[in-house]
């Protein structure tokens, strides 16, 4: 039986000001399809607001697990989402580099 691996990730706009909340099955092919979408038709919100920089991310082996994580954090107000990060990457780092973009 193949593992499959989800994640639950957080992108942000160069400033910092902007969060987005999404899932995927391929972490580095979905940042490379945020930048994409930024440089050139701008379809997606990421897009719209250059949302490609990764801050944050979560593993999950069950595709509905990682699902339901990303409804509930996206539920969240700002604040909330803000202290998850600056657990996992207190600096905001971007890394993108760590996923091998």
């Amino acid at each position: 039986m193949n593992k499959h691996c989800y994640f639950v990730y957080i992108t942000t706009n160069p400033k910092k000001t902007v969060l987005y909340t999404g899932v995927t099955n391929d972490l580095r092919r979905r940042m490379e399809e945020h930048l994409a979408d930024n440089m050139e038709s701008k379809k997606s919100f990421a897009g719209k607001y250059f949302c490609y920089n990764l801050i944050y991310w979560e593993t999950f082996q069950y595709v509905n697990d990682a699902i339901a994580r990303e409804k509930e954090i996206k539920g969240w107000v700002r604040r909330k989402k803000e202290a998850l990060i600056n657990e996992f990457n207190p600096r905001w780092d971007f890394l993108n580099e760590e996923i091998g973009q």
